[in-house]
């Protein structure tokens, strides 16, 4: 679900179930040309496809973080924090074209980044582990 389809009768009735926050990441740097962010926000989407559809009622998108800075770590990491302080009881951030590695963001309870899972285990094997991975989260 997503954040725009929220009102908020139906946030106060939903929010027990609607326990993990999905954050988009683009992680663009501003030197993209039109075509080209609109490539990245595509490819963002089908990734995120893979996390919105199939767990669909417990999973609330919030609106994607475009650009990506030096202090991204801390950036995500004050994100996810604040996400938690304001009810989400867990918080996943995915990225199709950006980077996890080297980064620390504690908060966030799953970082799911499809550029570094394709050259971990190629494109056809990660829609069934992201599944994998949000079902695991949910177990802790």
């Amino acid at each position: 679900m997503k954040f725009s389809e929220m009102n908020q009768d139906s946030w106060a009735e939903l929010q027990l179930y609607l326990d993990t926050c999905l954050v988009p990441f683009t992680a663009m740097n501003g030197k993209q040309s039109p075509v080209q962010a609109t490539e990245a926000l595509e490819r963002l989407r089908d990734f995120i496809d893979m996390v919105e559809i199939p767990f669909k009622g417990r999973i609330m998108t919030y609106p994607a973080y475009h650009y990506t800075s030096t202090e991204m770590s801390m950036t995500l990491n004050t994100l996810s924090s604040e996400l938690k302080a304001s009810g989400f009881k867990y918080v996943v951030i995915m990225s199709a074209d950006g980077s996890f590695l080297n980064m620390e963001i504690p908060h966030a309870d799953l970082l799911l980044s499809q550029r570094d899972l394709v050259h971990e285990m190629g494109s056809e094997a990660i829609a069934g582990y992201v599944g994998e991975c949000i079902r695991d989260l949910w177990k802790k």
